[in-house]
C-alpha cells in the first residue's frame, strides 16, 4: 500500500498518479474494501433519487441524455461516468458542466483520509468513483445519475442502492470477469436491481432470465423495450414516438442513438420525477457526447469517432454508418484508423466491420493492455493494412492520403479515439 499521499495544494494529475498506484491491481472487483470508506465518508444513502445505469453498450449515450433531460426540468443533476476521453474531469459533471480540478482534489483529500483510517486500499476506478459521489453530496445534488463501470453486481457505483435501475442490454465484454455467456453477464449486470424500484431494459434482444429472475425476486417491476414500451421515427423523419401505456410523445431528434434517447426517457418516465414533455424535448436536443458516431469536419475531411469497442457495440456502429452513407452518397468508401485493446474480441470487431472498410491505418495503443500489433494483424488477415509505429501518425497519414469519396473512422478503443484528440489538440 503506497503511504506518500499527495497534499491538498498538488495538481490532479499528481493526485490521479497516486490512485493509480495505490492499489496492487487496475481492476478489482468486490465491495469488500469500499463499503467500509464509502460508509465513513457517508455516501452510501444519499438524499437525492439515485437512477444507475449498467449495461453492456449506450451506458453513456443514456446517462447522458438523462441528465439532460433533468438539467432542462431544473434539477440539480449530478453525473458520473466513464471513462473519460479527454479530462479526468469529464467522468464528474454538476449541473451538465465538468467539475473544477480543486473539488476532485479536495474530494481525493477526504477520500484517502477515509480508506486509511479504514487501513484500506482502494482501485483507482473505486477512489475516484468515491470522490465524485462525494462532490454529489456536498453540492446537495437533487438527482444522481451513476453509469456502472464494470458489471454490476460487484462494481462501486453498487455501494449505492438505486431508486431507478437501467440496464441498456447485454453483449460479450470484459469476459474475463464477467462470465462467457450473455446469462452470466445478465447475472453481474442485474446486481444494481433493488427491491420494489423500477427496472428498465433497453436491450432490443430476448430479456435475459437472470434480469428477470432478479427483478422478479425483489418485486421489481420490470419494463423492457419492444414490450411494454416502444419507439419508432415519424414519417416525416424530423420526430420520432414514444409509446407504453398511457403514455404517447411525440419527441425531436437528437444526436445520440433513438435505441439509448428512447431508454432514457423510459426510465425519467418512470422515475416519479416530476418532468414536462418541453424538458424531455429540450434534454434529447442538448444531449451529446463525444466518441459516440462523433462526426467532425478535419482539415477539410468528414471523420468519425466511434468508440464501440465489442461485437455488439460494433454492430450499432454499423447501422449509424450505413444510414450516414445512405444520405451522403458523396461517400464511397470508408478508410479506418484502428488500434484496439489486448483483451477484447479483436477478430469478432474486425469480422464485422472488414466488409465496410476499404483500407485499415493501425498501430499499436500506448497504454497498459494495448494490443500488439501481430495481434492486430493476425485478426485482419486479407485486408488491406498500413502499419504505423503510433495512432497520430496513422491518422496523419488518413488526413493526408484520403480521397474526397473517402470517409475517415476513428475506431477501436476509446484510448484510439483519446490518441488522436490529443494530437489535434497539439496542432491547434
Amino acid at each position: 500500500m503506497n503511504n506518500t499521499a499527495p497534499l491538498a495544494q498538488d495538481n490532479l494529475d499528481t493526485w490521479l498518479s497516486y490512485w493509480g498506484h495505490v492499489h496492487v491491481t487496475g481492476i478489482d472487483l468486490g465491495l469488500e474494501r469500499v463499503v467500509p470508506v464509502a460508509e465513513m465518508l457517508g455516501v452510501t444513502q444519499p438524499e437525492a433519487k439515485v437512477i444507475t445505469v449498467a449495461g453492456t453498450n449506450g451506458k453513456g449515450s443514456t446517462t447522458t441524455t438523462l441528465a439532460a433531460i433533468l438539467n432542462a426540468q431544473g434539477y440539480k443533476v449530478g453525473l458520473y461516468q466513464s471513462p473519460h476521453i479527454y479530462r479526468f474531469n469529464e467522468r464528474v459533471k454538476l449541473a451538465g458542466q465538468e467539475v473544477d480540478d480543486q473539488s476532485l482534489i479536495d474530494a481525493f483529500v477526504q477520500v484517502d483520509q477515509a480508506r486509511r483510517a479504514c487501513n484500506l486500499s482502494l482501485s483507482f476506478f473505486e477512489a475516484t468513483t468515491l470522490a465524485a459521489f462525494l462532490i454529489f453530496k456536498q453540492q446537495a445534488c437533487d438527482v444522481w445519475v451513476l453509469e456502472v463501470g464494470l458489471g454490476g453486481r460487484l462494481d462501486v457505483v453498487n455501494v449505492i442502492d438505486p431508486d431507478v435501475a437501467v440496464i441498456t442490454n447485454i453483449g460479450l465484454d470484459h469476459t474475463d470477469w464477467l462470465g462467457d455467456t450473455i446469462e452470466k453477464i445478465a447475472y453481474e449486470k442485474a446486481g444494481i436491481i433493488r427491491p420494489n424500484i423500477p427496472v428498465i431494459f433497453g436491450g432490443l434482444q430476448s430479456l435475459p432470465e437472470a434480469i428477470a429472475k432478479k427483478a422478479q425476486e425483489c418485486h421489481a417491476p420490470l419494463f423492457a423495450a419492444e414490450r411494454d414500451y416502444f419507439y419508432q421515427l415519424s414519417e416525416d423523419g424530423q420526430h420520432w414516438l414514444f409509446a407504453s401505456s398511457g403514455t404517447t410523445l411525440k419527441l425531436p431528434l437528437g444526436r445520440l442513438a433513438l435505441e439509448n434517447i428512447s431508454t432514457a426517457v423510459a426510465a425519467v418516465l418512470l422515475s416519479g420525477l416530476e418532468i414536462r414533455q418541453e424538458a424531455i424535448a429540450q434534454g434529447i436536443q442538448q444531449a451529446q457526447l463525444s466518441g459516440r458516431f462523433e462526426i467532425r469536419q478535419i482539415a477539410d475531411k468528414t471523420v468519425i469517432f466511434d468508440a464501440g469497442h465489442n461485437p455488439h457495440g460494433v454492430d450499432f456502429l454499423l447501422k449509424q454508418l450505413r444510414n450516414f452513407l445512405k444520405y451522403n452518397k458523396q461517400y464511397t468508401e470508408v478508410v479506418a484508423v484502428f488500434s484496439m485493446l489486448a483483451d477484447k474480441d479483436i477478430k469478432s470487431v474486425v469480422e464485422s466491420l472488414k466488409n465496410s472498410i476499404l483500407m485499415w491505418k493501425i498501430a499499436p495503443l500506448t497504454v497498459p493492455r494495448a494490443a500488439e500489433i501481430a495481434q492486430l494483424d493476425d485478426a485482419l488477415q486479407q485486408q488491406t493494412v498500413q502499419h504505423f509505429t503510433n495512432v497520430q501518425l496513422a491518422f496523419q497519414s488518413a488526413l493526408d492520403e484520403s480521397k474526397n469519396n473517402q470517409l475517415i473512422l476513428v475506431c477501436g478503443s476509446f484510448h484510439t479515439l483519446e490518441a488522436v484528440w490529443e494530437y489535434l489538440e497539439e496542432c491547434q
